[in-house]
């Protein structure tokens, strides 16, 4: 039998007012892919997210999580096996960094060991022992990130979120951020789905590119294919182009 997609929606429809964002949007991600979806800003990338979520309800469709219907409980049990770094690492300011880190083991295993949890998932991003009982207003934007991607994974996740991974900072850190995220994904295994703007991203990041416009999937394939699409909204997009 074959396995669900990890993440699926279906006709998927919302609309704030009388503006469309979401018009029957229909997308699968299968287990392990790491899936990035690109669009313009205000193409609804962010509300498919919150969606897929359970943070917006949609006007029409349906979610799925592994092959079940997105209710309180299924999502309840998706959530135990998720990560996500959010768009400006949402760090809890009063928390120092180990914390940030373990916010979600502390409670369900002793606090030396959450720590030590703590200090191995910052040294997978490049961030030093030093780094646990900093605080985040301590940080650099970068360092900031690297903190939040390792509470990301601090739980050993099996789908991953990773929201405007690179917003914010510069090209070089822009460019670290990118290569622990394509690591950390084939490392683990683990599925993700990534919002951007950022071709660089992409290019990085993506074994799948979702192309959204108009409310939809205007175009979905491998990351080699993109370059050849032949959809003027997607080429006019990846290239940078302006259109009216």
């Amino acid at each position: 039998m074959t396995e669900p997609p990890v993440v699926e929606v279906r006709g998927l429809a919302k609309s704030y007012g009388a503006t469309p964002v979401l018009d029957g949007l229909d997308l699968a991600v299968p287990r392990g892919e790491s899936l990035v979806v690109i669009g313009g800003s205000g193409t609804g990338k962010s509300v498919l997210l919150r969606t897929i979520l359970g943070l917006e309800t949609p006007d029409a469709g349906a979610v799925l999580l592994n092959g079940a219907a997105s209710t309180p409980a299924v999502r309840a049990a998706f959530m135990r096996d998720f990560g996500m770094l959010f768009q400006n690492a949402a760090l809890f300011d009063s928390l120092p960094v180990w914390r940030n880190v373990a916010f979600r083991l502390i409670g369900t295993m002793p606090a030396a060991a959450a720590r030590a949890r703590a200090v191995e998932r910052l040294a997978r991003v490049g961030l030093g022992p030093e780094t646990a009982d900093r605080m985040p207003a301590e940080l650099s934007g970068g360092m900031r990130k690297r903190v939040g991607l390792a509470r990301a994974i601090a739980a050993d996740p099996r789908v991953i979120f990773f929201d405007e991974p690179t917003t914010g900072l510069d090209p070089q850190r822009a460019a670290a951020i990118n290569g622990l995220i394509r690591g950390i994904v084939t490392e683990t295994g683990a599925t993700a789905v990534t919002i951007t703007h950022d071709m660089t991203s992409v290019r990085t990041i993506a074994d799948r590119v979702a192309f959204l416009a108009g409310g939809r999937i205007a175009w979905a394939g491998g990351v080699a294919e993109m370059d050849a699409a032949p959809d003027p909204r997607l080429r006019d997009f990846v290239e940078g182009r302006p259109r009216d």
